[in-house]
């Protein structure tokens, strides 16, 4: 089979809700990551054969196929198409998913996958919220085949997240323990340079913006949030601007353009549960991905799960049994923030590198996503 290689990984900092990225164009943010990204591998502008960036909440100035957008921003090549994908907070997970199936399809030999998103600009949910305002009801309560199915149920990342923890019995304190912990590990990772090869400075902004200095004590003074008296503003993923980009390409390409693999991607699938409760599939989804990967996760080194929620990483650590300390080793998104269809390639770009640091050979990546759905991706570093 043809193999799909990793040359390179890179992304912007993170920046915080109304930080130092937030005042940057969507298209201007992406293009920075591409333009460093193919001034760095030397392969001709025009020779890509693929654009795939993740990107929700597409309004604004996200919409108008931004993938395409940030690349003609960038001043690359009028030749190279680009598409816009959402899978929800696993958009540019999906990317690379795509972006590999097209490479080791041997239909391409270049292909950058990605994502971009401005969530001080364009916050979470604004799709929704302009429908709303247009007169249309929520995604699926309309739906005469989702009410017999599902009955009035409207899922909420929020609700999902407290009845996980009601669920596996994770207490608010135990949640903010494992927030404090993200938050610790992320400020050691930034204090050691661990993220300096990863990220390319934009804007005076040089690292990532949102890992803070707190306490359980602060913690435990913050409202709850929604109703659910488990949730805070500590406990969940930051709101945040960012973009991020994988090089993915053939072994024709390596030889062609004379380039050095750094990994290569030897799985990948995607896995749905119950959209109620949304935010667990990234149990089944590992579980699968093991089976059809041959693989246990006593071969994996490194893993990065997205902490949409302290919940639901606490959730699959439980369940799978794996070691938190070779989980989200530099922090997750609590610390580091979730920039939505940027998330994907954010995580796989800090996975490289850590694998890298580390001197591990499997990583594996996965993350909850609206609908109830997970994509994993296990790479190995060559």
């Amino acid at each position: 089979m043809t193999q799909a290689y990793i040359v390179d990984a890179l992304r912007t900092p993170t920046g915080r809700r109304k930080g130092g990225l937030s005042h940057v164009h969507a298209a201007d943010l992406g293009a920075h990551v591409l333009k460093a990204l193919v001034e760095r591998n030397g392969i001709p502008d025009d020779e890509y054969d693929d654009v795939i960036f993740g990107c929700l909440d597409n309004i604004g100035p996200l919409t108008g196929n931004i993938a395409r957008t940030c690349w003609l921003s960038a001043g690359l090549s009028q030749a190279v198409p680009g598409t816009t994908i959402d899978r929800q907070c696993g958009s540019s997970q999906q990317a690379v998913h795509f972006a590999a199936q097209a490479v080791m399809s041997g239909v391409m030999d270049v292909v950058v996958a990605g994502g971009v998103q401005t969530m001080t600009q364009i916050p979470i949910g604004s799709a929704m919220t302009v429908a709303q305002s247009m007169g249309f009801s929520d995604p699926v309560t309309g739906s005469k085949g989702w009410v017999n199915r599902y009955g009035n149920q409207m899922p909420t990342q929020y609700k999902a997240a407290q009845i996980i923890a009601d669920k596996w019995g994770f207490s608010r304190e135990a949640l903010e323990v494992y927030a404090l912990e993200s938050h610790t590990r992320a400020l050691l990772a930034i204090k050691a340079g661990r993220f300096d090869r990863e990220i390319i400075p934009l804007e005076g902004v040089m690292m990532d913006e949102t890992a803070r200095h707190s306490t359980l004590e602060k913690m435990a003074q913050l409202d709850s949030l929604f109703g659910c008296d488990k949730l805070t503003a500590a406990v969940a993923s930051q709101i945040s601007d960012a973009a991020s980009a994988v090089l993915i390409v053939s072994e024709a390409a390596l030889k062609r353009y004379n380039l050095t693999p750094r990994a290569r991607i030897h799985h990948m699938s995607v896995r749905g549960d119950d959209p109620i409760w949304m935010l667990t599939a990234p149990i089944a989804a590992t579980e699968y991905a093991l089976q059809k990967s041959g693989m246990a996760l006593d071969d994996i080194d490194v893993v990065e799960i997205n902490e949409a929620f302290a919940s639901v990483a606490m959730a699959w650590l439980k369940e799978t049994g794996y070691d938190h300390a070779r989980t989200n080793v530099n922090g997750g998104a609590i610390a580091l923030g979730h920039p939505l269809g940027a998330t994907g390639t954010k995580l796989m770009t800090t996975l490289l590198h850590e694998l890298e640091r580390s001197g591990g050979r499997y990583g594996l990546q996965t993350m909850c996503e609206g609908g109830g759905l997970a994509n994993v991706t296990i790479i190995e570093r060559l």
